[in-house]
């Protein structure tokens, strides 16, 4: 059964993923990138990681696409004409479609093994907040400093670029 409903969130976020980046109407494509963010939440549930499935819900589809939202908004992106060449938009295809039989080959052959069951590997506390900040803060902990320092750098520099001059 879990299966199935893998099989199904799997379509739907592949589905919707494609269709932000075929839609022309960027307001039609936000809506589009927060199915996916659903369905990859629903796909956390599926792992048994309830708390990842809630942070992708709250961060992602909550603040990233309110961020979103108002830029498309402020920019108002409606009368940007679409320029570019046949042979360019061609090429593009290609190569997108290339990149996604290579990654399914190697999502095929490395990560679903062959011999096991739909949920290979998961270790007793997977996804909970304790085996998350565990990780966080012993393994991952120069990364994570790393992009505390990066968004930090990010935010002054949106300050001092939306400063009036005097």
């Amino acid at each position: 059964m879990e299966s199935v409903f893998f099989v199904i969130l799997a379509v739907v976020t592949v589905f919707s993923a494609l269709m932000v980046i075929l839609q022309k109407n960027p307001m039609t494509s936000v809506l589009f990138l927060i199915l996916a963010f659903f369905s990859t939440a629903a796909l956390y549930v599926l792992l048994s990681a309830p708390f990842l499935a809630a942070v992708q819900i709250i961060v992602y589809a909550g603040a990233i696409m309110v961020l979103f939202l108002f830029v498309i908004m402020l920019l108002n992106l409606n009368r940007i004409k679409e320029e570019g060449s046949p042979l360019l938009k061609a090429l593009g295809m290609m190569v997108a479609g290339m990149l996604l039989v290579i990654a399914a080959v190697v999502i095929r052959s490395t990560v679903i093994p062959s011999d096991s069951g739909f949920v290979a590997g998961t270790e007793p506390g997977f996804g909970s907040v304790e085996a998350i900040g565990r990780s966080l803060f012993t393994t991952y902990l120069l990364p994570f400093e790393i992009a505390s320092f990066l968004l930090l750098a990010a935010i002054i520099g949106a300050v001092v670029l939306a400063k009036k001059k005097l």
